[in-house]
């Protein structure tokens, strides 16, 4: 058995708290947040059931990891109601509208700028 494998696979949970498999190697029943939102499911207030666990020698701690949820106590995903509808509507309109020439684009504005690019360009060419 692999080393990175080893301190991944704890299925007691003795080492890490939860019982931990190394990524792909999760059992039967448990699902990820995405696998469940791909089923139309939801974790809908359960305790995590376990975590899968990736060696990474970028992040600070080590490893990436991900919760897993048991499928059979997942609850179906809430619908979309009309009002959930346009409150996003109105927030992706916000985030594509400059605030400085409120012209709104095709594409969300870039954050770090706060504003369009031909704003913040026109913005530095003043101070400079």
């Amino acid at each position: 058995m692999s080393t990175a494998f080893s301190k991944c696979f704890d299925p007691t949970g003795a080492r890490y708290g939860i019982p931990t498999y190394p990524w792909q190697y999760a059992p039967a029943g448990l699902a990820t947040r995405r696998q469940l939102r791909e089923r139309g499911l939801r974790p809908g207030g359960q305790p995590v059931a376990g975590q899968v666990m990736l060696r990474h020698r970028g992040r600070k701690s080590g490893a990436k990891v991900a919760f897993l949820y048991r499928i059979d106590r997942a609850a179906p995903v809430r619908p979309m109601t009309s009002r959930k509808w346009g409150a996003l509507a109105l927030a992706m309109l916000a985030r594509r509208t400059c605030p400085v020439c409120r012209v709104v684009y095709s594409y969300c504005l870039p954050t770090s700028l706060g504003m369009c690019v031909l704003c913040a360009d026109t913005d530095r060419q003043h101070t400079a």
